[in-house]
């Protein structure tokens, strides 16, 4: 088990920055960010590995950087260039595998607007 600790929404321009952190209770091999809109899916945004190796959606590539600091068990989301397609709220997850089957772990999550 593993507890996972968003902070770093709020409102934010169009064009403009904000890095969204997650925390976790201790180590695990892969964690990422997810996010949903009202009335939409839940949808992956990034996700990264212990060691370092990354994945983006094709909506997000060029504008978002994932990356974490393994010492501290946190990964971090700095979004560029924000959307207001990009207002959600944002999910921190991690999963790991036991026993042959994905465990999966979710943050509280944490509301990012984007509106001038």
């Amino acid at each position: 088990q593993v507890q996972l600790v968003e902070s770093g929404g709020g409102l934010i321009q169009p064009g403009g920055s904000l890095r969204l952190s997650c925390a976790a209770s201790r180590s695990i091999n892969r964690m990422g960010w997810y996010r949903q809109a009202p009335g939409k899916q839940r949808e992956l945004v990034a996700r990264i590995t212990d060691g370092g190796n990354s994945y983006y959606a094709d909506l997000v590539k060029g504008r978002f950087a994932i990356s974490r600091d393994n010492a501290k068990n946190t990964v971090y989301l700095q979004m560029n260039s924000l959307k207001p397609e990009d207002t959600a709220v944002y999910y921190c997850n991690a999963d790991e595998i036991v026993a042959g089957t994905w465990r999966v772990y979710w943050g509280q999550g944490t509301l990012v607007t984007v509106s001038s």
